[in-house]
């Protein structure tokens, strides 16, 4: 009897599964297996984004009133209240770490070569290497899934899919104390990217309520369980994590919308902005205390800020070539960077990574201690140059005195009057740096080969750092590249275009945006967020061009950098736009390979564990017979619920007979069918069932999803493609061509008032079609209103 039902209705009925490889393959395609990691799947499993309007949520929603709406946008507000609080002291910790550590590196540096270079040197590289291996050790040991930026992971959750460990409260700390490491340590990499994931993170904890492993929770928050709703709360994460490191809360929303979320609405956009204005004013408050001196080394620079609005007031047309060649550059030099990274990411995980978590601690303190060399020992072989004369106007000092890192850097000079070019941006921070090659009224202070050497070898420590056990942004690296090869195109359109007022700097800021644009592929948000940082509007048309170039170059090649990471750590994203070949597919050909195993409405409790023990299937058809012995569908139910159902036992019933589910009491609430945000629910070897459990039943109506989305089998695989991803969905049935029509929807249907009557008074008829077409329809489509035509 069993077995003629789970063959009937498979023939009639297919379901869409999402199109990702076995197990097997995933390790030559570097995609896993959308399954349950427990049941032995690949690693990843897919989100419920889809919302399941069973009998216990309908009940659930029938006893809220108005009362109970306003207490939850409420307590949404509030979340995003805390998150860009949590966020913002974060970010206000990490920088704080980060530069009192270089600032008492350099410091003491500094203070140690007027005596011996050779011991400053050791003392430098002792400092980064105890640095980088904390970093390195609390990742491999502690919180492997903080290693990298973590963008595309959580560009992958929003995606759908949620990959263990991403938000977990130890993948949190790791994050932050790895941060402040690896970045104090001096590698080539920024804190940018790991505050995103920093941001998601918090929020996520604070939707879930704390963490109860580490036993830091609180029940009274753990309001939103849904995955729905957890969406959202990581989506005001990552704004805020975005409006942390760069203090540009506008540039974080946009951020958020253009580059992680693949689902976006009107609400979440203001709560989204409401928390990315909060990190703003933490941010800003945090500094302003700091201003007094009472933060150490952090306050004056601190937070990646670079003030250019005194550098160049206006631009001419003979220089839109130069800043289109920047544009040219910038997405060469990205999409080389994306490539090179990738097969250096993808050698670390197929071979060096293999060899257990010594290896990975061994490889960041190499490359720890060949950035210190490289970064110490580099100046000591440039010359010195003379302070230029101008430098007295612009009340910029030259030279910087010992202990102090800036524009002008005394480094290694027979005289007290000249300064290293070369020093001045490799001996300093990151954020220095960048802020001495976007400076105003400096002409001349780097020559072209101190800014290709330097070129040469950060863009290779990029590429060979990007990718270790240690949390890695590529923003500020970024930044870096392309303000060193844009001050270099500046400093020949100032030696060609001889009378025009040009500054180096602006070159600087372009050649920055134009490496992230053909690297990372944004466009709007780094506009935004540019802008934002740079403090001046003017240059707003230049970075919009540069980037458009960038970005088209780019595109050229090879997909973004966050693409090219997420397809190597196996998370299959579903991108905006359909691959071309889909446009010669239809939905039946994308699913027949796939096998449905349907279950009917009344099924043994032994039939349901033997299914869910010999498949890894995350849903299944309910099927129904009527009277007249039709197979129907009635619905969809998940494996999670499956399982919720045989561990509480509390729905077993003796008879083979299905009940009314209206008049049965609803034993659940829907808030015991939500999946845990650590991914870590319920088994099918963890549930015991004794012999009589086995011979009982359970009637899946009530528990069943009744109206899943449904296409029909011919339709296009590209329309299949953007509804399932734009509406976030984990399952699609896919059904023969309909018999009949009950009825159309138009858009003057949808137009309904609390009252339950249409809002278009005027509308004399509904739109929608009746199963017969009377003569009454005929005459009242005759005298059909022309607002009916233009509504339907």
């Amino acid at each position: 009897m069993h077995s003629n039902h789970l063959q009937n209705g498979i023939e009639s009925d297919n379901l869409l599964w999402s199109r990702v490889p076995d197990s097997d393959d995933a390790s030559t395609d570097g995609v896993g297996l959308l399954s349950s990691p427990r049941d032995g799947g690949g690693g990843v499993d897919s989100l419920d984004y889809e919302v399941i309007e069973n009998y216990a949520y309908r009940e659930e929603q029938a006893h809220r009133g108005k009362l109970y709406v306003g207490y939850y946008v409420a307590v949404k507000w509030f979340f995003s209240l805390l998150i860009g609080i949590g966020t913002g002291l974060a970010a206000v910790f990490i920088n704080l770490s980060v530069e009192n550590f270089a600032g008492w590196k350099f410091a003491l540096t500094f203070a140690i070569i007027q005596k011996s270079y050779f011991a400053g040197f050791i003392v430098y590289l002792v400092i980064n290497l105890v640095l980088v291996f904390s970093s390195a050790y609390i990742i491999t040991q502690f919180a492997p899934a903080a290693a990298g930026s973590g963008i595309p992971e959580i560009k992958g959750y929003l995606n759908g899919i949620d990959i263990p460990g991403t938000l977990l409260f130890r993948t949190l700390i790791g994050k932050i104390f790895g941060s402040i490491g690896s970045v104090g340590g001096g590698l080539a990499l920024g804190k940018e990217g790991p505050l995103v994931h920093t941001g998601a993170c918090i929020a996520s904890l604070l939707g879930q309520g704390g963490s109860t492993k580490y036993h830091f929770n609180s029940r009274w928050p753990q309001l939103f369980k849904s995955d729905r709703d957890r969406r959202d709360l990581v989506t005001c994460g990552c704004a805020a994590g975005v409006a942390a490191a760069f203090r540009a809360p506008v540039g974080g929303v946009l951020f958020a919308l253009e580059e992680v979320t693949s689902w976006w609405r009107s609400q979440l956009m203001w709560r989204v902005f409401f928390t990315s204005a909060i990190v703003a004013v933490v941010v800003r408050t945090a500094m302003g205390w700091c201003k007094s001196g009472i933060c150490g080394h952090f306050g004056g620079g601190g937070f990646i800020i670079w003030d250019v609005s005194d550098g160049q007031d206006d631009y001419y047309f003979k220089e839109l070539l130069p800043m289109a060649v920047i544009g040219v550059i910038g997405g060469l030099l990205g999409a080389l960077f994306n490539q090179l990274t990738y097969y250096m990411t993808s050698w670390r995980r197929n071979y060096l990574h293999k060899k257990g978590n010594r290896v990975k601690i061994y490889e960041a303190c190499i490359i720890s201690c060949l950035t210190s060399a490289i970064s110490f020992g580099l100046p000591l072989l440039r010359k010195c140059s003379p302070c230029p004369e101008t430098v007295t106007d612009s009340g910029i000092e030259c030279p910087r005195p010992p202990g102090m890192y800036g524009n002008y850097v005394n480094f290694y000079c027979k005289t007290d009057n000249e300064y290293n070019d070369l020093a001045t941006i490799f001996f300093n921070t990151q954020d220095d740096a960048i802020r001495n090659l976007f400076s105003a009224k400096t002409m001349r202070e780097f020559s072209a080969q101190s800014l290709l050497t330097f070129l040469a070898m950060f863009y290779t420590l990029a590429v060979v750092t990007f990718g270790t056990a240690v949390p890695a942004g590529q923003f500020v690296p970024g930044i870096m590249i392309g303000s060193t090869y844009g001050r270099l195109v500046g400093m020949f359109v100032v030696r060609f275009y001889k009378k025009l007022n040009i500054e180096e700097g602006t070159y600087a800021l372009l050649g920055a945006a134009s490496f992230l644009g053909g690297s990372m592929r944004m466009t709007v948000s780094l506009c935004v967020i540019m802008v934002e940082i740079t403090n001046n509007l003017k240059l707003l048309p230049l970075i919009m061009l540069v980037l458009l170039v960038s970005k088209a170059v780019g595109d050229a090649f090879n997909e973004g950098l966050y693409e090219v990471q997420a397809r190597l750590k196996g998370i299959p994203l579903l991108e905006s736009r359909p691959k071309y070949h889909m446009r010669q597919m239809i939905a039946k050909e994308a699913c027949q390979s796939q096998k449905v195993i349907s279950l009917p409405r009344v099924i043994r409790v032994a039939d349901v564990a033997s299914i869910l023990r010999s498949n890894k299937h995350n849903g299944f058809p309910v099927i129904d017979h009527t009277r007249s012995g039709e197979t129907l569908v009635i619905g969809l139910v998940l494996r999670s619920h499956l399982l919720v159902l045989l561990q509480s036992k509390v729905d077993f019933q003796h008879s083979p007979l299905p009940c009314d589910p209206s008049a049965r009491p609803i034993m659940h609430r829907f808030s015991e069918f939500a999946k845990p945000v650590s991914s870590k629910g319920l088994c099918i070897e963890d549930i015991h069932l004794t012999s009589d459990d086995l011979e009982m039943y359970i009637d899946l109506a009530p528990f069943l999803n009744p109206s899943p989305y449904v296409v029909p089998e011919d339709m296009s695989l590209t329309k299949v493609y953007n509804l399932f991803r734009q509406l976030g969905l984990r399952h699609l049935f896919v059904v023969p061509r309909p018999s009949r029509v009950i009825g159309l929807i138009t858009r003057k249907d949808l137009l309904i008032e609390e009252n339950g009557e249409s809002s278009a008074v005027e509308l004399q008829q509904s739109t929608s079609v009746r199963g017969r077409y009377s003569e009454t329809a005929t005459r009242t489509d005759a005298g059909r209103p022309l607002l009916d035509d233009l509504l339907g």
